[in-house]
């Protein structure tokens, strides 16, 4: 069975922060384990994983807060990038 974006995400983000029990709908940001590095950890990861670009207009804070919303992001870029081929 393969991994599902969320699945991969959330194994991203745990291996950061091994000793924490982080779930899909938790706020990273709000929790205090995202700092600006991180953050742009996170924009890279997606978009080398994915193979989607994050338009500048994507690169907020919102889409990046959960599991949950990165996953959406991913979903929403690669019907984005189905629809232009």
């Amino acid at each position: 069975m393969s991994e599902t974006a969320k699945d991969q995400i959330l194994a991203f983000v745990r291996s950061r922060y091994p000793q924490a029990e982080i779930t899909e709908s938790q706020d990273i940001f709000a929790l205090g384990f995202v700092n600006s590095l991180f953050a742009m950890e996170l924009v890279m990861f997606v978009e080398k994983t994915f193979g989607v670009t994050i338009p500048n207009e994507e690169l907020r804070i919102d889409n990046f807060r959960t599991a949950d919303a990165m996953t959406e992001l991913v979903s929403r870029l690669s019907a984005d990038l189905a629809v232009q081929v």
